[in-house]
């Protein structure tokens, strides 16, 4: 859509780089939801694991790099669990599910942190696509006014 040319255009031009800033925010937020989603997907699958896993059971450790080695769990309640800000902790197994489930809470209230806020965005996103229209509405009424003298 072209918003140049005419009396309003400065105007127009201005609301529709307000429009992509939002745009562009927007999809900051939406990604960042998907990437703590990730993170939560993998804390339920860390707390399925350990509730699952017994001393003694064999899994399969990353080692990076798309390997893996097999090991024996020698002892379920020696579990080192992330706390953040590069600190960890060695928890026993219900200590380490009780710390990711804490974890978990902080992300989902992270999460409906971030959907407010792109519902605010869509909101004022939608206020300036109306002001745009209205904005060329009015331009095209003065083309149309100038063309009629």
């Amino acid at each position: 859509m072209s918003l140049g040319g005419g009396g309003g255009g400065g105007q127009m031009q201005e609301l529709a780089a307000q429009l992509e800033e939002l745009e562009e925010h927007q999809e900051a937020i939406e990604a960042e939801i998907q990437r703590l989603q990730t993170e939560k997907q993998e804390m339920n699958e860390a707390i399925e694991a350990i509730n699952d896993l017994e001393s003694g059971a064999t899994v399969q450790v990353p080692l990076g790099g798309g390997a893996f080695v097999r090991a024996e769990v020698q002892d379920i309640d020696e579990i080192t669990v992330t706390l953040g800000a590069d600190y960890a902790a060695e928890r026993e197994q219900d200590g380490a599910v009780d710390t990711l489930e804490s974890k978990r809470g902080t992300l989902d209230d992270r999460i409906d942190e971030l959907r407010s806020d792109a519902a605010e965005i869509e909101s004022e996103s939608e206020e300036l696509e109306q002001r745009i229209e209205q904005a060329q509405a009015q331009q095209m009424q003065q083309l149309q006014q100038q063309q009629n003298e």
